[in-house]
């Protein structure tokens, strides 16, 4: 069955298992505070994705009768069991790319010039504030947090990852006519 379910159905199961039963508004902070950075979730997704799951027996939904008449899911053992056969399978698909820097990287040689260090000055800078917000975020992680491991070797490869862009944006915007190889080695 875990197949079947959708990276960011296995984010809802994955985060209502860590954090105990959720509203989707209350499954919207927490993307947004955890995996959103490098998996966003559209919000309308976050409203579909626990009825659906409530349907396939992974969650079930309890609504409140007054007041706001709030839906609340919670972890089925379906559901933990489901997540546990995801997180077993050591296997994942190739990851996808999608960076603008990249796609005008591409096609840089076609501008005029002075534009790629411009880029690469522009770039450098952005890797080097998201680097210091993940080093910042990791500095101020709560050690008893119920995801503090996980979220310390997040931010552990973020820092190396953006280290390694600002590592290259940095040596390709002082050689725009090189490339960028003669960055020097990450030191997160």
């Amino acid at each position: 069955m875990t197949k079947d379910l959708t990276p960011s159905q296995l984010v809802v199961l994955g985060l209502i298992a860590r954090h105990g039963p959720m509203t989707p508004y209350d499954l919207k902070a927490r993307v947004e505070s955890s995996v959103g950075r490098y998996w966003p979730i559209p919000h309308a997704q976050l409203y579909r994705d626990p009825p659906r799951l409530a349907e396939l027996g992974l969650l079930c939904e309890d609504a409140e009768e007054h007041g706001r008449r709030r839906r609340v899911f919670h972890l089925t053992e379906a559901g933990h069991e489901a997540l546990l056969g995801w997180l077993a399978d050591p296997t994942t698909p190739e990851p996808e790319t999608r960076n603008p820097a990249l796609l005008k990287l591409t096609f840089a040689d076609l501008g005029a010039p002075g534009q790629l260090a411009e880029l690469a000055e522009a770039q450098a800078a952005q890797h080097r504030r998201w680097r210091d917000e993940y080093r910042d975020l990791r500095a101020r992680l709560d050690p008893d947090g119920p995801d503090t491991p996980a979220r310390t070797r997040l931010l552990t490869l973020g820092i190396a990852h953006e280290q390694s862009y600002v590592a290259f944006w940095e040596a390709l915007a002082a050689d725009p006519q090189g490339s960028g190889e003669g960055a020097p080695e990450s030191d997160a």
